[in-house]
């Protein structure tokens, strides 16, 4: 079965940064895209980027464009999600997730989940 972890999650003040983490277990991440997605109290999860599975396309919602940068380091099973000039609207809690293919697509259904890493950026 696909295993899913994700880490790296934490406290930090408005403006400042933090690093996800997502490793995969049971099988490689050769093949497959991997999406981050949130989710806040009260709201619907949210997609927020995407990675195909070599990295040669990358996905970001219109809120986090700009500050939110994804990465995968296959030979290590990992996917990063590198977080710059957080705002209290990224409080959430961060999921990673693949839909068992190679490419990102808007309306991926999900089919693989870590257990989430709460962030949440408050002063």
């Amino acid at each position: 079965q696909v295993q899913l972890v994700e880490s790296g999650g934490g406290l930090v003040q408005p403006g400042g940064s933090l690093r996800l983490s997502c490793e995969a277990s049971g099988y490689t991440l050769d093949y497959y895209a991997i999406g981050w997605l949130r989710q806040a109290p009260g709201k619907e999860r949210e997609g927020v980027s995407c990675i195909s599975y070599n990295g040669d396309n990358t996905y970001y919602s219109d809120s986090v464009k700009g500050r939110f940068t994804i990465s995968r380091d296959n030979a290590k099973n990992t996917v990063y999600l590198q977080m710059n000039s957080l705002n209290p609207e990224d409080t959430a809690v961060y999921y990673c997730a693949t839909d068992g293919g190679p490419y990102c697509y808007s309306d991926s259904v999900y089919d693989y989940w870590g257990q989430g890493t709460q962030v949440t950026v408050s002063s």
